[in-house]
C-alpha cells in the first residue's frame, strides 16, 4: 500500500473531526436554555443554528415571562413550526402533541426527552389536560397548536380548539399568541424543514384570562392565529 493511499484517508478523517468539534463548539455557543442534559442542550444549540442560518428565523424570539406559567399558541403551517419555537424561546416548552405523532417511530426518545405531553383525541384526552395543568402549576410553558393540524390561511376557515382557553382560565396563566409565517415548504411536514425558508414568528402581547370572558378569548386568539386580528391594535392593555 502507498504511502498516499493511508495520508488521504488520515487527512480526511482529521478534517471530519475538527469539522464536528467546530459543530459542537458552535452548539454550545448557540445554546439557551438548560435542559438539565447535556446532549439536550447541544441539541438546543443545534436547532437554533438551524433556525436562525438555515430557515433565517428573525431574531426577535417569543415573548415569554421569565418565570410563571405561560400558554404559548400559534397558527400551525409546516413540520418546522415547533422547531422555530423552540429555537425563539429562552425557557423550555412543553409541547402537547397528538398521540400518533408522539409515539413515531425514530423520534418518540427526542418528544419523550423534551417533555412533550401526548394527546389521544379519540380516548381519554383529559388525560393530556390533567397533565398540562400539573406543569402550568408548576410554573413551566406549555404550548400548542389551537388548529389542531397543518392549517394554511388559504385553506377553509377551521375554529380553533379551545384547550388553551380551558388551560387559562383553569390557572390563571396568560396566552401568549404567535403568528408563523414566510414557511416555504408550507403545507408540508417534511418539506417545511427541508425546503430553506425565510421563517417569522410575531409575537402579540399576553392575554390575561381575568380580563376577558371566556368567547372574547377564544375570539382574540382565533382572530391573531387566523391573521385577521392586530392585537396590538386592537387591544389596548
Amino acid at each position: 500500500m502507498s504511502s498516499t493511499a493511508v495520508v488521504v484517508p488520515s487527512l480526511l478523517i482529521i478534517l471530519l473531526l475538527w469539522q464536528l468539534y467546530r459543530l459542537y463548539r458552535a452548539c454550545c455557543r448557540a445554546n439557551r436554555v438548560d435542559w438539565g442534559r447535556g446532549w439536550m442542550n447541544l441539541l438546543d444549540g443545534l436547532n437554533r443554528l438551524f433556525c436562525y442560518r438555515y430557515h433565517r428565523l428573525n431574531l426577535l424570539g417569543i415573548r415569554l415571562p421569565r418565570s410563571g406559567p405561560a400558554i404559548v399558541v400559534a397558527n400551525h403551517v409546516s413540520g418546522l413550526d415547533p422547531l422555530l419555537l423552540l429555537a425563539s424561546s429562552r425557557r423550555p416548552l412543553r409541547f402537547i402533541i397528538a398521540r400518533e405523532e408522539y409515539e413515531r417511530f425514530g423520534l418518540n426518545w427526542l418528544f419523550r426527552a423534551i417533555g412533550c405531553i401526548p394527546v389521544d383525541r379519540q380516548k381519554r384526552p383529559e388525560q393530556a389536560l390533567r397533565e398540562a395543568l400539573r406543569c402550568l402549576r408548576k410554573g413551566e410553558v406549555v404550548a400548542l397548536f389551537p388548529h389542531g393540524k397543518i392549517h394554511l390561511d388559504s385553506d377553509p376557515p377551521r375554529r380553533i380548539k379551545a384547550g388553551a382557553i380551558r388551560l387559562s382560565q383553569i390557572t390563571g396563566a396568560p396566552v401568549l399568541p404567535h403568528r408563523i409565517s414566510g414557511i416555504r415548504g408550507a403545507g408540508g411536514v417534511i418539506s417545511g424543514v427541508l425546503l430553506r425558508s425565510r421563517a417569522r414568528i410575531r409575537a402579540h402581547s399576553p392575554i390575561y384570562p381575568e380580563e376577558w370572558g371566556k368567547d372574547q378569548l377564544y375570539g382574540l386568539v382565533q382572530g391573531i392565529l387566523d391573521g385577521g386580528d392586530d392585537r396590538e391594535a386592537a387591544v389596548a392593555i
